[in-house]
């Protein structure tokens, strides 16, 4: 113990921010002046922190077995300090884990398991998520076009540019898989007069954008299904299909399968948007340091992340032509610490919302596994640890003659001037900007 205690004292010392460990029996190791103190109770915290087991240590957290003073930002720095290696380079990643991996993906991505995980995480408690939510309660990585953008305008640039992207057009079938609380469908469908479906496992999401679908008048043509996307009748295929946020829930093992139900959902010709997370290593069944079992356990259990390498793969066998891949990495970093920064300054209220939900345990345990998850998430996307991909693909229809370029065979013009409306020619030297999109 005590060779233990002078490993762990010489690796606080080193730390960005100065940061004490008290113990049980109230001695104090690190900084005589903390930002941060972690009071533990359980010694066997002692050699996560050691370790550099940060994972560990954040459940120790949530669990009530250490006790945190100090604000997350600082404890997030300290936590990148504690490392040993980056979580990208997990010793699980020999072959035989990742076999061990996908089999367990085999097993727990069923209809029932898949409806239960959803529900587990965005059942928790609408009101929950809009203290610390957009207005439009968007709960994915926003687009800071500008870098001066408000969350709010951020979360409507993405929703934008989702549909510059997929070049919606008045009329068209427009599928949004994974339709959170509505943000996307609603404005495709109000922006772009698309007749919307949209489908997810969430009993709550489904109710409130029934609400919202009654409240706008928009009955007819746009529409909100409580159903797993392998379950998904059609009555014919659509023009264009948006997944945002969900293709994270689908499991490795499942990722070829689910491309394949996608590009069954497409009509020849159709665009698909893929919108989610990557891992940041090529060959990590998770983030290692204890990050993955933290994520697992506490908020959203049968997540999986698969670098971007391995998505276009599945993608390719699936009959899907990828056609544009953008990371917006640094955009979700920004995200989460906005979500981050919302959710610490409406503590006190978000704990009254959860203790509606639940008992005082159980609330300030969700409570604290989010505050350690938004900030830890934000450090991941800071760091390179985690990634996120917009993938757009088409599914081809074999017709040379499709679209402006021979051998097209879909719509897509194969440039990326019409994503983005040019302010000003590259060569101008008199023009002034138009006006600045959204």
């Amino acid at each position: 113990m005590k060779h233990l205690l002078q490993i762990l004292e010489g690796r606080l010392q080193a730390l960005p921010v100065p940061m004490a460990v008290q113990l049980p029996a109230g001695q104090l190791l690190g900084a005589r002046q903390p930002a941060i103190t972690l009071r533990i109770q359980d010694r066997m915290v002692l050699v996560a922190l050691a370790s550099g087991e940060i994972g560990h240590v954040g459940a120790a957290i949530v669990d009530g077995r250490v006790a945190l003073e100090g604000t997350v930002r600082d404890l997030m720095a300290a936590a990148a300090g504690l490392l040993v290696r980056s979580p990208v380079q997990d010793p699980r990643s020999h072959w035989w884990h990742l076999a061990l991996a996908r089999a367990r993906s085999m097993a727990v991505h069923t209809l029932q398991h898949d409806a239960r995980y959803v529900q587990f995480h965005y059942d928790l408690s609408d009101d929950f998520y809009a203290l610390w939510l957009d207005p439009r309660r968007v709960y994915s990585c926003a687009y800071f076009r500008d870098p001066g953008m408000t969350l709010a305008r951020a979360q409507e640039a993405k929703l934008d540019l989702i549909c510059r992207k997929l070049r919606l057009q008045p009329g068209e079938r427009f599928l949004d898989m994974g339709a959170g609380w509505g943000a996307l469908l609603l404005w495709a469908a109000q922006h772009y007069g698309v007749d919307a479906t949209g489908i997810t496992l969430s009993r709550n999401q489904h109710a409130h954008v029934q609400q919202l679908i009654a409240a706008q008048g928009l009955q007819g043509r746009v529409r909100m299904q409580l159903c797993d996307y392998r379950e998904l009748q059609a009555d014919e295929p659509f023009d264009k299909v948006a997944s945002v946020g969900m293709f994270e829930h689908v499991g490795r093992a499942q990722m070829k399968s689910y491309f394949v139900a996608v590009r069954e959902l497409l009509r020849p010709g159709g665009l698909l948007l893929n919108h989610g997370i990557t891992a940041g290593g090529v060959d990590n069944a998770q983030l290692g340091a204890g990050m993955g079992e933290f994520i697992e356990r506490y908020i959203f259990p049968g997540g999986e992340l698969l670098h971007a390498s391995a998505v276009l793969h599945d993608l390719a066998q699936a009959g899907l032509e990828m056609v544009d891949t953008e990371n917006l990495r640094p955009h979700y970093a920004r995200t989460l610490w906005a979500w981050s920064d919302a959710l610490e300054a409406a503590l006190a209220p978000a704990r009254q919302v959860l203790l509606a939900q639940a008992g005082a345990e159980r609330a300030d345990k969700a409570l604290r596994a989010y505050r350690l998850y938004l900030a830890g998430s934000a450090l991941g996307f800071e760091r390179g640890w985690m990634a996120l991909h917009q993938i757009l693909a088409v599914r081809p229809d074999g017709n040379m003659a499709s679209g402006m370029l021979t051998g097209a065979q879909s719509a897509y013009p194969f440039t990326r001037d019409y994503m983005y409306p040019q302010e000003s020619t590259p060569c101008s030297t008199n023009s002034s900007p138009g006006p600045h999109p959204i």
